[in-house]
């Protein structure tokens, strides 16, 4: 494929051009791309950048209006010399100084340009010169591109940012992890392009792949496939249950080291959803797109497409294989740009999620997708609206089936799915919760009134205490993981009269994607409640004291099941006791020793709390740093952890102090 513009000054006789300097330092100041480095030029579409000709001392003068030549942009492989579009935005301008040796051209840019690596050749009357390549992105600093964001703070934020903070754990404990992006590392941009070199559209239509690149839309898309590898060579392999034949989701600190990886070999074992959206992230913001890395708490995978999420018990309260389920979290990353194909209401951040989860276009793909539309619950606008609506906005309905085979629902929740929606905030290591840009707050008039837009059923407007029989776990504050620990069970009969009651008390490990694992404490007691009483059943004793320490299923969720003999109703509240992610067990704090000068040895101490009763065995420390640590974490490791320990860094080599308390 090939994607060709001309710019044309009228020619006389060809002049004899001795070097071409593409002025990178300049036009990289120019352009918000330094940080590229200076040995290739990357500029940004839409903004005019400048190259110097210097000419031979025994070629004719330049003079403007007189002496004329042409230039040729080229972008794409020429495959077929017949395809070429011509963008009659680009344009040029040339001056030159008092001995009309030294030709400055000013070469303007379409904002429509595809982006991708372009070759610049100089024609003078069929006599062409080559002067090099430069590298083309999306601009968020101009007001003509689709991705133009007007603050500065958030263009540094989401286009210049190297680092970021990817939140994970659960709603009542949020916890950001610390990620390199690394767009500007040597290489990355070029592994960005060859991403979509790889994508299986221009394998079958190079030449309508490489001329939708001018489109933001089109590359978000084809990114979101692209960054795992169901369908193609994508970047990732997802998994969640065996990862010894690759590297551990959550040992992963950067995007860099999985980028070239990916270059190299291949698709890159293994991946999960903060994995794939942060590497997600680092591709868009290298080709230029605005983008942040989203956090949603109470994540609904809704298999079915009913914007319902379904959970089915039996009677005795064990849960019935379903393929609805509610992650603790799930991360994808939302970008910045216009929607002419929806309409300017919904131009603004769109997300996209690159996680293989359900195919869109028989594609392992899923956005981009108006945040705009998303709030306003219009699920038929393109693309994958109503997939994305339900992860943030879905009800949850449980189910119990009785002998007869009969499914009966005993409990619904409009407020389970979508919470404290997260991303980093501008400009500071914070979390923003962004939940109100996704959604109406829960409960209010204008958020049913989107559910029903977007054809959920009916559900009960008005607010209060509903009839019938109520439940609700509680936890003793300040409850430590490791530690034993209170739970109560609070049961309230809101109903005319009596009921006798079957309370089922029981905590079990669960992964954050929903997966059930061991069961960690259990109790069974018949009640009886006399109407518009109260209870509360106390579990203080040792068998209910769990030590939750859960590293490939890392959270515990604590669930009481209660239902009556006469009417067979239902209730099932539940509550996540603690959540231990893969190497993050104890409390660390990283501390700079002395201070930090430029070129000199930087010396770094680390000290790690070990909050459990048994010793942290076989532990392994890793540090990274952009411009620190040589592309390449650092790593050490320890035999056993009992209390306290001190990891101290100089140069490089560590040493270790093991503290007593």
């Amino acid at each position: 494929m090939r994607d060709q513009d001309f710019l044309c000054f009228c020619i006389g006789t060809a002049l004899d051009i001795e070097r071409c300097d593409l002025n990178i330092k300049g036009n990289h100041s120019n352009h918000h791309t330094e940080l590229f480095g200076e040995k290739r030029l990357v500029v940004r579409r839409g903004q005019p950048f400048s190259i110097v000709l210097h000419l031979s001392s025994s070629s004719k003068e330049f003079k403007v209006g007189e002496t004329n030549f042409m230039f040729d942009v080229e972008t794409g492989t020429p495959l077929f010399p017949q395809a070429s579009t011509v963008d009659t935005e680009w344009s040029a301008s040339a001056a030159t100084d008092a001995s009309g040796r030294t030709v400055t051209v000013s070469i303007s840019s379409s904002p429509k340009a595809p982006i991708g690596v372009y070759t610049l050749t100089l024609d003078q009357l069929g006599q062409k010169t080559s002067l090099g390549q430069f590298t083309l992105l999306f601009n968020a600093w101009c007001p003509d591109d689709a991705v133009y964001m007007k603050s500065e703070e958030k263009r540094k934020e989401y286009v210049l940012a190297q680092h970021g903070l990817v939140y994970r754990g659960s709603q009542k404990r949020i916890k950001g992890k610390p990620w390199n992006f690394g767009q500007f590392e040597p290489g990355i941009v070029d592994i960005c392009l060859k991403i979509l070199d790889n994508n299986p559209k221009f394998v079958s239509d190079a030449d309508k792949d490489v001329s939708s690149r001018s489109d933001p839309i089109y590359v978000t898309r084809a990114l979101s496939a692209m960054i795992n590898s169901n369908d193609d060579q994508g970047v990732l392999v997802g998994e969640w249950a065996e990862f010894s034949d690759g590297t551990h989701p959550g040992l992963w600190m950067g995007s860099g080291e999985i980028l070239r990886q990916w270059a190299e070999s291949g698709p890159v074992r293994y991946g999960q959803c903060w994995v794939f959206a942060a590497v997600a992230c680092t591709v868009s913001r290298a080709l230029g797109i605005p983008c942040r890395v989203v956090t949603n708490f109470g994540s609904a995978h809704d298999t079915n497409a009913n914007l319902v999420i379904e959970r089915f018990y039996d009677e005795n309260g064990d849960r019935i294989s379903g393929d609805d389920s509610i992650w603790n979290f799930h991360v994808w990353v939302d970008s910045w740009m216009t929607r002419p194909d929806l309409g300017s209401k919904f131009d603004g951040w769109q997300t996209s999620d690159p996680t293989p989860q359900e195919t869109s276009d028989g594609v392992f793909c899923c956005g981009p997708a108006s945040l705009c539309a998303i709030k306003e619950g219009e699920v038929g606008l393109k693309y994958d609206t109503p997939f994305i609506f339900a992860e943030v906005n879905a009800d949850v309905e449980d189910l119990v089936q009785l002998s007869t085979g009969q499914f009966v629902m005993f409990s619904e929740s409009t407020k389970s799915v979508g919470c404290f929606i997260s991303t980093k905030a501008v400009g500071a290591n914070e979390r923003r919760d962004i939940t109100h840009q996704y959604k109406y707050p829960e409960g209010s008039k204008e958020e049913r009134e989107v559910y029903e837009r977007a054809q959920h059923r009916n559900m009960l407007l008005q607010r209060g205490e509903k009839p019938g029989l109520h439940l609700k776990i509680k936890l003793a504050e300040n409850m430590i993981v490791g530690s034993s620990f209170e739970v109560y069970a609070f049961l309230t009969n809101n109903c005319m009269d009596t009921r006798n009651c079957k309370l089922i008390f029981y905590a079990r490990a669960v992964s954050y994607n929903g997966k059930l694992g061991d069961l960690c404490g259990f109790s069974s007691d018949n009640l009886e409640m006399p109407s518009g009483e109260g209870l509360r059943d106390n579990h203080p004793d040792e068998k209910y004291s769990l030590m939750l320490i859960c590293i490939f299923l890392p959270s515990s969720t604590l669930q009481c099941l209660r239902f009556t003999f006469q009417n067979l109703e239902f209730c099932l509240p539940d509550t996540t006791l603690c959540h231990v992610f893969y190497g993050e067990t104890g409390t660390s704090c990283l501390q700079l020793v002395g201070e930090a000068r430029v070129n000199q040895p930087l010396t770094v101490e680390m000290t790690l709390l070990n909050p459990l009763p048994e010793p942290l065995l076989s532990c392994s420390f890793a540090i990274d740093g952009i411009g620190l640590t040589g592309s390449k974490p650092i790593t050490a490791t320890y035999v056993k952890l009992c209390h306290s320990l001190r990891l101290i860094t100089e140069n490089n080599h560590w040493h270790w102090k093991q503290d007593k308390v």
